[in-house]
């Protein structure tokens, strides 16, 4: 369509047919679509992604609004998947998104065909759903990264990657790996996080409870927004790597793990 072709054609530009191409016949899966997944997912769909599956169980809720893409006073009580579905297609109204309103847990990894996919995003929040998926990742072909804990954090200068297993001053990191050292669990191969050792205290005290600390941990939408973002970023730049500057695509068809 002429109007699919205007809204990329300053992606395709940049990058060029050969890799607009690769970028439309990309398929992704992210797993959570809160502050750090919601990001992710629209900057991909603006990017030209064309074949999108969005899984999370949750629904919108006041508390969500101060940092989820999808999220506003409207959307309270929606799914969160619908209502993100909803936004991507007034994006791309070509583009194919798959909600799936779902959690991904022991009981349900299964249902899903990871290995149908190009790239596999975690945003997931949950330790252990989160360990769980990166073993099942790290075990079929396509590229997958990981977000480590966005909250109680301010700066966004200190937002980094790295390797997995080279993480520093990361709690949600640090844990991941605690857990899976004592359980013998270790992923087939590496893969590249975002993360921020940033580490601040909760300053304010819970709206439930004035009395008592906050429960839950402060979140920024600046934070939140980087982490997921540059995920985004770092399936396109892995997407543009794999053509080389003459235009001439690789032969493989489907992404290997290469961070």
């Amino acid at each position: 369509m002429q109007s699919d072709k205007a809204i990329f054609n300053r992606v395709s530009l940049l990058v060029g047919h050969e890799a607009m191409e690769r970028i439309r016949g990309a398929r992704v899966i992210v797993f959570g679509v809160g502050g750090v997944g919601s990001w992710c997912v629209e900057s991909l769909v603006r990017s030209g992604i064309m074949h999108v599956t969005i899984v999370d169980s949750d629904c919108v809720c006041d508390t969500n609004v101060n940092r989820q893409l999808m999220a506003t006073t409207m959307t309270v009580g929606e799914p969160k998947v619908e209502a993100l579905r909803r936004r991507l297609l007034e994006i791309n109204p070509c583009c194919e998104v798959t909600a799936m309103q779902r959690r991904f847990n022991e009981e349900t990894a299964d249902t899903f065909s990871l290995s149908s996919y190009d790239y596999i995003i975690d945003a997931i929040d949950a330790l252990k759903d989160k360990a769980l998926l990166i073993m099942r990742a790290c075990d079929t072909g396509a590229v997958f990264f990981s977000s480590m804990g966005a909250a109680l954090k301010i700066d966004p200068t200190r937002i980094r990657t790295a390797e997995f297993w080279k993480v520093r001053g990361c709690t949600l990191g640090a844990a991941l790996r605690k857990k899976m050292k004592r359980a013998g669990m270790k992923p087939a191969r590496k893969f590249t996080c975002v993360y921020s050792e940033e580490m601040l205290d909760n300053r304010g005290t819970s709206d439930e409870d004035p009395g008592e600390k906050a429960v839950v941990n402060g979140t920024l939408a600046h934070i939140t927004g980087i982490f997921g973002l540059t995920i985004a970023g770092l399936v396109m730049q892995d997407i543009y790597a794999r053509v080389p500057a003459d235009g001439t695509p690789e032969t493989h068809d489907r992404p290997e793990e290469t961070h």
